[in-house]
């Protein structure tokens, strides 16, 4: 049965449904958990383009980048020009409660924003992806902390959360004027110095089936990729949250620490994703200049594809 009632003048419904399929979840467990960390999550999507993962009853857990029509005129947005499809894609801008509440009442799971403000990007992440196995967590974590000796030896800092679901993502915050061009080829020289340090544990190998077991060391994300908001459920079974963790913690914790019914609590009051962040740091030159020599990996494994393709059909 629905259970209605309104926050800050949003409409909540069916707040006793189940929230998706293996979540040990309602609807209201959602509101309720993104109602308590909106003042933190706020921050990580405040003025950034916002792509949504949306689950609806009987329906394919989908991802919402448009902004639906049925929006209400309050609501912020953004134009942005998106080359892989050749359109203009209008954008939510989520900066208040008030508009955190609607999309909980949309069933809006996942929260996946920019990571530029307007054209300048503020971040380089890696995306730590294990193999599959009951060690995958242990084994991102153990790609993480390569991630991090690295940073360490090119004079950079990051700090560290859970994505969610089996990987680790590291955020290094960039100064401000960064080049789009040279944050992508930085974050793959990071990645490449990262795989040295451990060549039988990590791999930047694109490819999956190149990867041979190993944690990939995912350096695709600059430029108009997203990475799931710090504080963010994730549409996975128990609905577990993509968490802050401090580095000398990581070790120590499981994805399946930090849920929708554990994760506020946990807080304590405290915004750890802000805490733990570093201030925005200039790249080495020596890191940018190094990373401009190896190939963009989507394009390097497009090129493969098609030479492996063609050796299968004896070409």
């Amino acid at each position: 049965m629905a259970s209605d009632e309104t926050r800050d003048g949003i409409a909540l419904t069916n707040l006793d449904q189940p929230l998706f399929d293996g979540a040990g979840a309602t609807k209201r467990d959602l509101v309720d958990y993104l109602d308590s960390v909106s003042d933190r999550i706020i921050p990580a999507l405040r003025d950034r383009a916002l792509s949504v993962i949306r689950v609806r009853p009987g329906q394919e857990p989908f991802m919402q980048k448009n902004l639906p029509k049925y929006a209400p005129d309050w609501l912020r947005s953004v134009s942005v020009w998106a080359e892989a499809s050749r359109r203009q894609v209008t954008y939510a801008l989520c900066n208040d409660r008030k508009t955190l509440l609607w999309f909980a009442n949309q069933r809006a799971v996942e929260y996946h924003p920019a990571l530029f403000l307007g054209e300048h990007p503020t971040h380089m992440v890696l995306d730590l992806d294990p193999p599959e196995g009951s060690d995958a967590f242990s084994l991102a974590v153990r790609g993480a902390l390569l991630v991090r000796q690295a940073l360490a030896d090119a004079g950079l800092a990051g700090a560290v959360k859970t994505s969610g679901a089996k990987g680790v993502h590291v955020f290094v915050p960039v100064a401000e004027g960064t080049g789009m061009e040279d944050l992508a080829a930085a974050t793959r020289a990071l990645a490449a110095r990262a795989e040295r340090l451990d060549p039988a544990l990590a791999t930047t190998a694109f490819i999956r089936e190149d990867r041979a077991g190993k944690v990939f060391i995912d350096s695709t994300r600059a430029g108009g990729a997203t990475v799931v908001a710090a504080y963010s459920p994730r549409v996975r079974p128990g609905a577990p949250v993509s968490f802050p963790v401090a580095w000398e913690s990581l070790e120590d914790v499981a994805p399946a620490d930090f849920t929708v019914h554990t994760a506020a609590e946990l807080l304590k009051g405290a915004d750890p994703w802000a805490e733990l962040m570093p201030e925005p740091q200039r790249l080495p030159a020596d890191l940018v200049e190094q990373g401009h020599t190896i190939p963009v990996a989507r394009v390097q494994a497009m090129h493969e594809g098609k030479r492996r393709a063609r050796a299968r059909r004896g070409e």
